[in-house]
């Protein structure tokens, strides 16, 4: 992509089904590749109980526990493998991908060694992160916020890079299908109601159409 040339990504849709994994695997490799089908399945499903289980402690901490089921049942997966070039000029620190947030309920990220994600705070400060291999980020994204009207802020975040590696990193990005109704137990005198209705797909189609500038897209899509 041409405004960010250090990123490369594909993905899989609805990952969590093997056929769907399998279609994926039999355009890449038409001779066949069971162990990259196998790891990918293996690997989002296990992740996919990541989310869910965060899900429900955000649920249980509503107390609005009697969603979980339905909302589980809704959701989707999209897995995609992303690639970050390290920069032409490896001692200055370059955008790789610019100031965003997901489109997602959740985006959970898991990375090789090589740092570049930083993450927005509250007071306007950017923060990065020194992650080993072995750990997940879990960040929410436009759709939780509106399904929770506005309880739940989604993360801004943006990848810089440095250095000489590549980054890689595996998403796995959850959406929720259908309309998405604001909890009523979430909406009361000092939280009054700042959403719609919704469609996530729809979100995620709104925000491309709007060439992924719109930082007021969440508002501008269902905002009341």
């Amino acid at each position: 992509m041409a405004a960010v040339p250090l990123h490369e990504g594909l993905g899989i849709d609805y990952v969590t089904d093997m056929e769907e994994a399998q279609n994926f695997t039999n355009l890449m490799w038409p001779d066949g590749n069971d162990h990259f089908c196998k790891t990918v399945y293996s690997y989002s499903k296990n992740v996919a109980e990541l989310d869910q289980m965060v899900v429900r402690m955000i649920l249980e901490n509503f107390g609005i526990e009697k969603y979980y089921e339905s909302h589980v049942e809704s959701t989707s997966y999209l897995l995609r493998f992303l690639k970050y070039l390290a920069p032409d000029t490896p001692d200055q620190a370059t955008q790789a991908f610019p100031c965003h947030t997901d489109k997602t309920f959740f985006s959970i990220l898991h990375q090789n060694q090589v740092n570049g994600l930083e993450v927005k705070t509250k007071n306007g400060e950017w923060v990065g992160f020194d992650l080993t291999p072995s750990s997940f980020v879990v960040m929410a994204g436009d759709a939780s916020k509106a399904w929770s009207n506005g309880r739940i802020h989604s993360c801004e975040h943006r990848v810089t890079m440095c250095g000489t590696e590549t980054r890689y990193t595996l998403g796995l990005f959850s959406f929720i299908g259908g309309t998405v109704n604001i909890p009523e137990e979430l909406i009361d005198n000092e939280h009054p109601l700042k959403y719609k209705p919704f469609n996530n797909v729809a979100m995620v189609q709104f925000y491309a159409a709007k060439g992924r500038v719109n930082a007021y897209s969440l508002e501008a899509f269902c905002g009341i």
